[in-house]
C-alpha cells in the first residue's frame, strides 16, 4: 500500500470510526484524551481534545484550538513535509467536537534535548514551519521520532496568531541561510495560495483570514531574508516549561 493511500485511510477513519475513550492525559492544561478507534478493518490509537476541554486564552479566540491543530497538518501537507499526523476536525466525538489526530508510537523520553548533535541537524525544517505557523510552544517533547525515525510534530493549539508568538526551544541555526529545497518549497506554498484549492478552501475554514495573511507575510519575510532569525529583545522566546 503506497504513503498516499495509507494516508488517505487513515484520514477516512479519523471522519468515520468508532470512538471508545480509554483514557486521559494528564500534563496538559487542556483536556486530552487517548481514543481507540474501529473502521472497517483498521484499528488505531487516536489523540482527541474537545473544544469543551480547551482553557480559555486571552490572546486566542474561544474554542478554535483544535482547529489550529488541523490547520497545522494542512500546511505540512501543502509543504509535502508529512510532519503533523493525519489530524481532523471531528463534531460527533464523544465529548462533542473537537481535533483527532493519529497517534504516533515513541518514546517519551526521545526528545529535542536528548537528541544528539547530528539528529538536530535535520530540525531545520522544524523551524521553518514554526515560523511561519508562529508556533507559541514547541517544546522538546513535542518533536516525536517513530520507529523507523521519522520525525513528527505534535500540539499545535496555539499557532497562527497574528501577533509574534514564536516561542520554541530550536535556536541551534540564527543567522544560518536557510537551505535552498525549504526555500522552494515555500515558494510553492505561496504559489498555491495564489491558486485556490481544496486545501486553501480548507484552511479557510479553519482559520481568521487575517491569520491566512499573517501566515503568508511571515512566509514571504523568510523568503526575503533567506535566514533563520534570532530571538527578537524583548520577546520571550522560550515555552515554559521546556519540554
Amino acid at each position: 500500500m503506497n504513503a498516499i493511500l495509507e494516508k488517505s485511510l487513515v484520514l477516512s477513519a479519523l471522519q468515520k470510526g468508532e470512538l471508545d475513550l480509554q483514557g486521559q492525559f494528564l500534563s496538559g492544561s487542556n483536556y486530552t484524551f487517548l481514543v481507540k478507534l474501529n473502521y472497517e478493518e483498521t484499528s488505531m490509537t487516536t489523540v482527541y481534545k474537545p473544544v469543551r476541554g480547551e482553557q480559555p486564552l486571552w490572546d486566542f479566540p474561544a474554542g478554535t484550538l483544535g482547529k489550529r491543530e488541523v490547520a497545522a497538518f494542512v500546511i505540512s501537507e501543502m509543504l509535502g513535509w508529512d510532519y503533523v499526523p493525519p489530524t481532523i476536525f471531528r463534531r460527533n466525538a464523544p465529548l462533542g467536537a473537537g481535533s483527532l489526530q493519529q497517534y504516533i508510537e515513541h518514546d517519551p523520553n526521545d526528545h529535542y534535548f536528548n537528541f544528539s548533535d547530528q539528529d538536530k541537524q535535520r530540525l531545520r525544517p522544524v523551524v521553518v514551519f514554526d515560523i511561519i505557523i508562529n508556533n507559541a510552544d514547541r517544546k522538546g517533547s513535542h518533536i516525536l521520532r517513530d520507529k523507523d525515525d521519522h520525525l513528527w510534530l505534535i500540539d499545535h493549539g496555539i499557532c497562527f496568531n497574528t501577533e509574534d508568538k514564536l516561542r520554541t526551544v530550536i535556536w541551534d541555526f540564527c543567522g544560518e541561510p536557510i537551505p535552498e529545497n525549504l526555500l522552494a518549497d515555500l515558494n510553492l506554498l505561496v504559489d498555491t495560495f495564489s491558486h485556490p484549492g481544496e486545501q486553501t478552501k480548507e484552511l479557510s475554514k479553519l482559520l481568521q483570514s487575517a491569520e491566512i495573511e499573517a501566515l503568508l507575510s511571515r512566509t514571504h519575510g523568510l523568503l526575503k531574508t533567506r535566514v533563520f532569525p534570532y530571538p527578537k529583545r524583548n520577546s520571550r522566546p522560550y515555552p515554559w516549561p521546556p519540554v
